[in-house]
């Protein structure tokens, strides 16, 4: 049985191994548009910047400061705030800065209790993008959280590489604040492998896989596929279900931009419950993908870790050797030389993406991380599925 165990555990391995290859491939072809490379003003679209947002006012200000301080010309984008039931100040915030910059930017708050009447409905986010949708006036909307903040140049790069090409949807990259904890450490490697294959995928036209922190669609496309309507029953998902929707209505009308000037930075989670929870919800809408392509990714990469577990826990019990191949080789050994390799390969991966986001230094780390990647990976994947997660005071099964 063990032996049986360590080869198929093996070839599982040259599988994933083959898998991040062809992803560092792919990340290796994204690209920016180029700061010389630049639309005429008549060209560039109205932007609608969709905000939703639950108890936000601690992080409302950043964000809305990173806003008035866009490059884009002020009256060519409105800055929409969806109030999601909140209990702290975080109406007073937007009110705060639309009697600051009102006069100059077109600031506006909507209350989705207003428009919900009392319903009670499962996916909160998604109506309230929905909601800010029905009331905007751009062509183009650009969706971010409120816990976000990102560069000046922001709006101006996404109007001009949808002006110069026109896509239905730009995919964009999402990079986690600097971090100090270990657990917040984790997070941004953990994100930015995430951020690496989205950018791969997208590029190959292979997966729908984006970050609703950083993404940008025309309204012609949202309303083309009718909005979330067939996923609005889903808690989360507002991003990749949506961008699957749109995949199959425009076939290669998705742009990945990579491209310094337009990432968003989000702050990490403070506890190792917390992360847990998001990542419980990140893999709970994994049984609604349609995209056929991604579940067998999914299911390779759980499965690699799932038998590298559970390898690992037989080793701790028995770590006699058998022979393969005329070698004495333990469970212990075969072990540790597939957590080397695993390493090295997702190193290989992840180090041309590491410098994309000025975060190379910080691979020094994650060799040490590799036992909890292993077990949050089995653990998260299996309650997205099974269990409970707590989202924004909320609990959604």
């Amino acid at each position: 049985m063990l032996l049986f165990v360590i080869y198929f555990t093996a070839v599982v391995f040259l599988l994933y191994a083959l898998m991040l290859l062809y992803y560092r491939y792919g990340w290796s072809k994204t690209t920016g548009i180029g700061s010389t490379n630049q639309p005429p003003a008549a060209s560039l679209p109205r932007i609608s910047v969709i905000i939703p947002a639950r108890n936000e006012a601690e992080h409302l200000p950043g964000l809305l400061k990173a806003l008035v301080a866009q490059t884009y010309p002020p009256e060519s984008f409105e800055i929409i705030v969806v109030d999601d039931h909140s209990t702290d100040g975080t109406a007073t915030i937007v009110h705060n800065f639309y009697e600051l910059y009102g006069s100059k930017y077109q600031i506006k708050l909507i209350s989705l209790k207003d428009h919900l009447g009392g319903t009670s409905i499962n996916s909160y986010k998604k109506k309230a993008i929905e909601t800010a949708i029905g009331l905007c006036s751009g062509s183009l909307l650009v969706n971010t959280d409120a816990d976000c903040t990102m560069g000046p140049q922001w709006l101006e790069t996404i109007a001009s590489c949808y002006a110069l090409e026109q896509p239905e949807m730009i995919v964009m990259p999402v990079n986690i604040s600097p971090a100090k904890r270990l657990i917040e450490i984790f997070q941004s490697l953990d994100f930015m492998t995430l951020q690496g294959i989205t950018g791969a995928a997208v590029e190959q036209n292979l997966h729908s896989m984006c970050n609703g922190a950083n993404l940008a669609y025309t309204r012609k496309s949202f309303e083309a596929v009718e909005g979330f309507r067939g996923v609005d029953h889903i808690a989360s998902g507002d991003d990749m279900l949506l961008m699957h929707k749109i995949k199959k209505a425009f076939p290669r009308k998705i742009r990945y931009l990579r491209d310094e000037r337009i990432i968003v930075q989000t702050k990490p989670v403070s506890t190792l419950r917390a992360f847990f929870q998001q990542r419980i919800r990140w893999a709970s809408k994994s049984g609604q993908y349609q995209d056929r392509t991604l579940m067998p990714v999914l299911g390779l990469v759980y499965l690699f870790n799932l038998l590298l577990l559970s390898l690992g826990i037989y080793s701790l019990f028995d770590c006699r050797p058998i022979m393969i191949a005329g070698c004495a080789i333990s469970a212990c050994t075969a072990f540790l030389w597939l957590l080397l390799f695993k390493t090295i390969i997702e190193l290989f991966f992840l180090w041309p993406v590491a410098g994309f986001f000025h975060r190379l230094k910080r691979l020094i780390w994650f060799p040490f991380l590799q036992p909890l990647h292993i077990l949050y990976t089995v653990i998260a994947g299996f309650l997205g599925k099974a269990g409970r997660y707590q989202w924004k005071d909320r609990t959604v099964k």
